[in-house]
């Protein structure tokens, strides 16, 4: 068997001339001062206002705790650097490479009392703890009578953060999780 170039192999796949070229819509933004009642604003990208939301809610409720694979280092996407500064190491640590072992964490502590951020550095990784998700984070309530619950649990799980890595940093498992009663 005579091997082609991949280029030559691609050009059987190749569309057409006569189709024409499809573009976007135009759409163009113009930004607008938030209104003043509103109080203060700043400009901020998607990492820095999710370090903001998790020091906001460090800092109103000293039950919440954060952990994750490098959290206290900062985080795969600085997410979290500074937070174990300000909040301390027993607020906010690393824990080992065990995804089943931060969800199932996370589902204790929150059953225990705690508001937990939990996070697994891609969603590509979650699934390893989707059993600790769906069969007992999801049915913590219902098995418990209404009892117990872990209703103060977040899993931080980033999705399409980057725009390479291959298989294993670019699925969207988010559409397991939507169709999961009790989540």
């Amino acid at each position: 068997m005579a091997l082609r170039p991949a280029s030559r192999l691609l050009q059987k796949f190749a569309l057409p001339k006569h189709v024409p070229f499809m573009s976007m819509a135009h759409f163009t933004f113009f930004p607008e001062d938030a209104p003043s009642e509103l109080g203060k604003t700043e400009k901020t990208n998607l990492f820095q206002a999710v370090n903001s939301a998790m020091s906001i809610a460090l800092t109103r409720d000293p039950t919440t705790i954060v952990f994750g694979e490098d959290i206290a280092f900062g985080g795969v996407f600085r997410c979290t650097v500074g937070l174990k500064d300000k909040f301390g190491r027993d607020r906010v640590f690393n824990t080992p490479l065990s995804e089943q072992g931060i969800v199932g964490f996370a589902i204790g502590a929150a059953s225990a009392g705690a508001t937990t951020i939990a996070e697994i550095q891609f969603g590509d990784y979650i699934y390893p703890a989707f059993d600790q998700i769906v069969n007992e984070a999801a049915k913590f309530r219902y098995r418990s009578g209404n009892i117990f619950d872990c209703g103060r649990l977040t899993i931080r799980a980033p999705v399409g953060a980057v725009g390479h890595g291959a298989l294993y940093h670019s699925q969207s498992p988010e559409g397991f999780f939507a169709h999961c009663p009790g989540l």
